[in-house]
């Protein structure tokens, strides 16, 4: 083979679930090796150290559900499965094509540049002061409904306790 081939897959995980608790993450790695044999018709598999961290990020009982990865057939004669990241990639050039283009201060009509000045230049309205946060509520604050019911409660004997 003069050229790789390189090919993306979402491999599901789902039946890994079905293996004990103390063994998912390691049928995850044997999952996506048997997934890489059967797609790309290779026998050996190499897993990226970046992959199996994922598979491994929340211990051995937890696998994820799905994982997003870049197969490559190389010239050596295996399969190298690899982290897939061509999404944020791709974010990043239209980033790059969509930056708005500076405008120089000299490019500028000296029109537009009179009005700017003129209505920099008009007195600006004067912020309102912000409104004082009101203090706390004092016990004397209280509704009658809750001072009738202190009042009641003082007045009723307190009962005496038998030690």
């Amino acid at each position: 083979m003069s050229q790789d081939v390189e090919r993306v897959y979402t491999v599901n995980l789902g039946k890994v679930l079905l293996s004990p608790n103390n063994q998912r993450a390691k049928r995850a790695v044997n999952v996506i090796k048997e997934f890489a044999r059967h797609h790309l018709k290779i026998e050996q598999v190499k897993i990226e150290e970046d992959v199996s961290h994922l598979l491994w990020a929340r211990g051995i009982k937890h696998p994820p559900r799905k994982i997003r990865v870049r197969m490559t057939k190389t010239d050596e004669g295996y399969v190298l499965v690899s982290k897939y990241e061509g999404e944020e990639e791709s974010i990043e050039k239209e980033e790059e094509k969509t930056e708005p283009q500076k405008v120089e201060p000299s490019q500028v009509e000296p029109e537009k540049e009179e009005q700017s000045l003129k209505v920099e230049s008009e007195p600006a309205a004067k912020p309102e002061p912000a409104a004082k946060p009101e203090p706390a509520a004092k016990p004397d604050d209280a509704p009658e409904f809750f001072k009738k019911k202190d009042e009641e409660i003082k007045k009723k004997p307190k009962s005496k306790s038998k030690d």
